[in-house]
């Protein structure tokens, strides 16, 4: 411990750091202005050392000291860090510095131990082993001294917080030196309590961790390791876990945590260990989970709430018997899911469903909360919340997926043992008989999927929808305001099992739903009905619905506003859900309806979320027969006068306006788009114009597109003045790719010209090489990925306008200048060959960036063969890639011809498409279609606009084309609206150029070839070997 001598600059610090707790707002602000100042000064660091180490000082100024000596820390020990500011400290003030925090890691005040630690850590990070290597013999030692505890817990601490930062360089050469010590601590429970032997299993864990996240790279090595001392803290396991866990003791169920992470550590990393291994441990361990349900239904579900909930041990660990059972959860999740130890539990099975459905019961906090608060009662219906009743769902799930047939019908028998139980439980008058049966119910809802696809498939031994309808027949008599969260669910399990569920009763329950919406129930059932009429409208029979879709969408709209938050989300989907479900008959109410709903979206315009749903109902609404332009009639006065003053409307008023234009304008007829064009469209130019705002001018980018797409040759004829309204657009243009402007800014450009290019083609035409050159330009500054791969697809389409002279078209971009570069070309194709594989998404995207390579390729111009572009990845030293590793050794990469770098680009999208593709008969993905030799870039062209074909041949290419289309089915962007090479199938595509290309110039292909991977010239040669 330091001296308890204090000078002048101690006694100046200690009455400023007094003075920081002082009541007078001034002082106290004088107080921290001082102390900010003499941050700044050499020797500031070691005296808050020696305040926090000298133990006669006041507790307070001594934890103040050592909180702000962390701060100085983080912000000036390491120069080249983020947080660094100057000044540095000196290596002579560090010095000082790192003596005083080790003397102070056995203090008798446990907050100020661990401030200490997390200091010493922070230190640690920095300057261990090179800089400190007296850290770790001075932990040891500390740690060995059975006379001072609080020595060993200040020392444990610090190597608990040093271990979440070790590296693959550290770990193998500390743990055979620390794992003894380790090891003598959580053995010797007379010596040290289980908070001690818990911290120490912490760090168990933590080097297990490094161990394994090496095994890839260091098999055999880690391996080894593992087993030398695997036996002795297996037996160890064994001891902690046997015994049964007692109700009120969260440092037991800390220590048992500790193990189950270490345990699962090893089974997910180390799966060459044999099963036999951890064959000790699996009698323990059900002890654990048996008696750790005992434990959770008398202190949680019973009615007693857990005293530790919400509680953290000084280290911030939390210390309740949720977290707890969450990792208990964990554990046996990873067992189930592994291929090797999944044996093992094969013959518990069925205990295992049954145990865990009783801990999805909900507990007494749970009715409470959820009784009290809706929000919160969706928000777990979302699995937006993690609980033990959510890790237990997750744990069937995988007893489903990983056990088959076994698992379905362990499901099953479960719920029919636990469905039996919850009568008798009724029977005998027990008030909780329906957690049991809601139990059932959610975790059957939550496996739905997996549970009716093994009945289609044949796995399910029983009839599930009979046990369904057994269960809800069985519970339907219950009192509602009883038993609300029943009825919830039953409505929920009712809309999943809604194929397997005789239509009688779906009708029946159907109608209960709707009737149900504007009844007096309490919250929870309404949340019900309203899930399952999400689901189950727009599956449903018209005839059922059409009679009561007016005053289902008048309830929900009532309901609309009492709704807030998580409700406010399920009540617009049910809207939705309903509007499509009953659509004609949504003109008929669209007076009353979307008012009720242009108003949510108003309100809360701030929140995208619940905006962003609010704007989905309306386009529901304007998809109805008839309702469009009553739509638009009301929402143009609204937002005309918005956009037409965006200066002076709330923040996101105007974006959202945008957004609410661009979705009417979507695939609207050309009189609805009129309709717009009159009020809007103006305004729209000068924001995209005039705006500073990057988040209105992306949406009024956007909408602009919709204006180009849907007015066509229309919107120039429109304003009266087609040159104006022509050089309005190309403003537009000029601004959006002005590389001074932010990238965020520019972001949706791509898409705007892409409108302009496939609707104004003679207009646009006089502006390529101008468009080409801006282009170029903004892409050079582009400082988001996403905005460069928008523009290399608009270079892509440009390929395919220049047909049939994308010579002339390479002629053009090479007269085009670009930083730093030869010539455009050569700069857009190294941009284009980086982003093609992976930056480039979606299928309109793929379809246009691949075949515009083909294209490129395929006049096989002399330019091409000038540029060579990036190849391949050269692989780096091996090991985990720390911080360090990643700036002192960045990827490399090989130089490879563009020829071949095309070629090896459309090798891969082949590989993407046989992959993806799902395996059919074998004889039918054989037959590979004959392809005769045509006229050069002619038949290329060809294919490029040929629709999919139904050739035998192409079955397996036929599927990937179709998960290509169905990929990108979100079509709230324009790009894949009315153009050709939409309808391309790339499958086939691929095959016919592979094939003309190679037959062109034989030996040139096979030079090209030379240059790819062994997988991508395997590809090539599946399609010309047929």
């Amino acid at each position: 411990m330091a001296s308890s001598t204090v000078d002048r600059d101690q006694q100046w610090l200690l009455n400023c750091l007094s003075a920081t707790l002082d009541p007078n707002h001034d002082v106290r602000a004088f107080a921290e202005a001082s102390l900010q100042q003499a941050s700044l000064q050499p020797g500031f660091g070691s005296a808050l050392s020696k305040v926090a180490a000298n133990g006669e000082l006041q507790f307070g100024l001594r934890q103040l000291a050592a909180v702000l000596l962390k701060q100085f820390i983080k912000k000036h020990w390491q120069e080249g860090e983020d947080s660094f500011e100057h000044p540095a400290v000196s290596s002579d003030e560090k010095a000082v510095i790192r003596m005083h925090l080790l003397m102070t890691l056995d203090d008798s005040h446990r907050k100020i131990c661990t401030a200490v630690s997390m200091a010493v850590a922070s230190i640690a990070v920095y300057d261990w082993p090179e800089d400190w290597p007296e850290l770790l013999p001075n932990l040891l030692k500390l740690i060995n001294d059975q006379t001072n505890m609080k020595r060993v817990e200040g020392a444990l601490k610090c190597l608990s917080l040093l271990s979440e930062d070790l590296d693959d360089t550290v770990v193998p050469t500390l743990v055979p030196i620390l794992f003894p010590t380790l090891h003598k601590i959580v053995s010797s429970s007379q010596s040290y309590d289980k908070h001690l032997r818990a911290k120490a299993l912490s760090i168990v864990y933590s080097c297990v961790s490094v161990l394994g996240a090496m095994s890839g790279v260091y098999k055999s090595e880690t391996n080894e390791m593992i087993n030398s001392f695997l036996k002795p803290w297996m037996d160890e396991f064994n001891i902690i876990l046997r015994e049964p866990v007692p109700s009120e003791d969260p440092d037991d169920w800390s220590i048992r945590m500790e193990v189950l992470k270490c345990l699962n550590q090893l089974i997910q990393n180390f799966p060459s260990i044999g099963v036999g291994e951890f064959m000790v441990i699996m009698g323990p361990l059900w002890q654990t989970f048996v008696s750790t349900l005992e434990v959770y239904l008398h202190s949680s579900i019973g009615g007693q709430e857990d005293p530790y909930q919400g509680t953290y041990d000084s280290d911030g660990a939390e210390k309740s018997l949720d977290s707890f059972i969450i990792q208990l959860f964990e554990f046996l999740l990873t067992i189930v899911g592994s291929r090797n130890f999944v044996k093992v539990m094969m013959n518990n099975i069925n205990e295992l469903v049954y145990y865990t459905l009783a801990f999805l019961q909900m507990t007494e906090q749970q009715v409470h909360t959820w009784s009290e608060d809706a929000n919160e009662f969706v928000a777990n219906e979302d699995d937006l919340t993690y609980s033990c009743r959510v890790s237990g769902a997750l744990l069937l799930e995988e007893v489903v997926s990983s056990c088959g047939k076994e698992g379905v019908d362990a499901i099953i028998e479960a719920a029919k043992r636990r469905f039996a139980e919850s009568m008798q439980y009724k029977g005998a008058g027990s008030a909780d008989w329906w957690r049991m049966r809601e139990a059932i119910l959610f975790a059957l809802a939550t496996l739905s999927e997996q549970l009716l696809e093994a009945e289609v498939s044949g796995l399910a031994s029983g009839n599930i929808g009979s046990l369904i309808e057994q269960m809800i027949s069985e519970d339907i008599g219950a009192g509602v305001h009883e038993y609300p969260f029943l009825y919830a669910r039953i409505f929920v399990s009712v809309a999943k099992f809604s194929s397997v569920i005789s239509r009688g009763v779906l009708n029946n329950f159907l109608y209960a739903a709707i009737t149900t919406v504007s009844m007096d129930v309490p919250p929870p059932v309404k949340v019900g009905a309203c899930h399952a009429l999400s689901l189950l409208l727009t599956k449903a029979n018209e005839g059922i619905v059409f009679p009561h879709i007016i005053g289902l969408l008048s309830s929900l709209t009532n309901l609309l506003s009492q709704a807030s938050d998580e409700t406010l989300h399920l009540v617009l989907e049910t809207i939705r859900a309903a509007i499509m479900a009953g659509r004609e008959a949504i003109a008929a109410v669209e007076p009353n309806v979307s008012p009720i709903l242009l108003n949510t979206w108003a309100s809360n315009i701030s929140d995208p979320f619940v905006s962003g749903e609010a704007l989905e109902v309306l386009e529901a609404i304007k998809n109805s027969p008839g309702c469009i332009c009553p739509l638009i009639s009301r929402v143009l006065p609204f937002v005309g006068p918005v956009l037409n003053k965006p200066q002076q409307q709330p923040n996101g008023l105007v974006a959202g306006s945008l957004d609410l234009l661009t979705m009417l304008l979507k695939n609207s007829p050309i009189d609805a788009v009129k309709l717009i064009y009159d009020a809007c469209f103006d305004a729209v130019i000068r924001i995209v114009l005039q705006s500073e705002d990057h988040g209105e001018m992306q949406n009024a980018t956007e909408c602009l597109a919709g204006f180009v797409s849907g007015g066509r040759q229309d919107v120039l004829a429109w304003g009266g003045d087609s040159g104006f309204t022509m050089r309005s657009l190309l403003d537009v243009a000029s601004r959006l790719l002005d590389p001074a402007l932010e990238s965020s800014g520019s972001l949706f450009v791509g898409n705007y010209i892409l409108q302009l290019i496939l609707h104004l083609p003679q207009q646009m035409a006089p502006h390529i090489w101008d468009m080409a050159a801006a282009l170029v330009r903004r892409m050079q500054s582009a400082e988001i990925a996403g905005l460069r791969t928008s523009l290399i697809l608009i270079v892509a389409r440009l390929v395919h306008t220049s047909v049939p002279n994308v010579q002339q078209f390479i002629d053009m971009l090479t007269t085009v200048p670009a930083k730093g570069y030869d010539n455009a070309f050569t700069y857009v194709m190294s941009e284009w060959t980086k982003l093609q594989a992976g930056e480039i998404q979606g299928s309109y995207q793929i379809k246009v960036t691949t075949t515009a390579l083909a294209l490129l390729l395929s006049t096989m111009h002399g330019e091409l063969g000038k540029i060579n572009v990036q190849g391949h990845l050269i692989q780096s030293a091996t090991g985990i890639t720390t911080r360090s590793k990643a700036k002192s050794a960045p990827d490399r990469w090989t130089l490879m011809p563009l020829p071949a770098k095309i070629l090896a680009l459309l090798s891969d999208a082949l590989i993407e498409i046989q992959e993806q593709a799902p395996v059919g008969d074998e004889e039918e993905d054989s037959e590979w279609e004959e392809v005769e030799p045509g006229d050069g870039d002619k038949d290329i062209l060809r294919a490029a606009a040929a629709v999919s074909s139904d050739r035998p041949g192409y079955a397996q290419f036929e599927a990937m084309a179709k998960v290509f289309d169905e990929e990108d089915g979100d079509d709230d962007d324009f790009s894949s609206i009315d153009d050709p090479i939409n309808e391309v199938n790339l499958a086939n595509y691929l095959v016919d150029f592979l094939m003309k290309f190679s037959q062109r110039n034989r030996n040139l292909f096979d030079h090209l070839c030379q240059n790819l991977t062994q997988s991508q010239r395997t590809a090539i040669q599946a399609v010309l070997g047929r």
